[in-house]
């Protein structure tokens, strides 16, 4: 089955909480975790919520990479959506798990844009 893109959607547990409250440290990883997979970075995005927390985005070519921290949990939210086949999402979710020290990561891919019927002979 051919597909526009894949979005790891990943769930990490026990992660350091002061990498998660520092938004310096969030956006360095995530921009590495871009790169590290061989996408090119167009934007990046990031806000520190108070007291605590962090959320970003980092734009792509091939689309984006999103975080939302709760350090006082030691979870964050993380999706990697790429397209095309150039890019690996799983290579960045690898280097995330490393870089914010995960215990646990409960992380699901789903195909986008699935290219069946008349959507795959309209992108022909």
């Amino acid at each position: 089955m051919n597909a526009l893109g894949r979005h790891i959607l990943a769930e990490f547990y026990g992660c350091d909480a002061a990498a998660l409250n520092d938004p310096a440290k969030v956006e360095r990883a995530m921009v590495d975790a871009a790169l590290e997979a061989g996408a090119e970075v167009r934007e990046v995005a990031f806000h520190k919520f108070s007291p605590q927390g962090v959320s970003g985005v980092v734009v792509i070519s091939e689309s984006h990479l999103a975080i939302h921290t709760w350090p006082e949990l030691g979870y964050a939210a993380v999706d990697v959506f790429t397209c095309g086949d150039r890019v690996d999402p799983w290579e960045a979710c690898r280097y995330l798990v490393d870089s914010l020290h995960a215990a646990d990561v409960d992380a699901t891919e789903v195909k986008r844009g699935k290219m069946t019927g008349q959507l795959a002979q309209k992108v022909s």
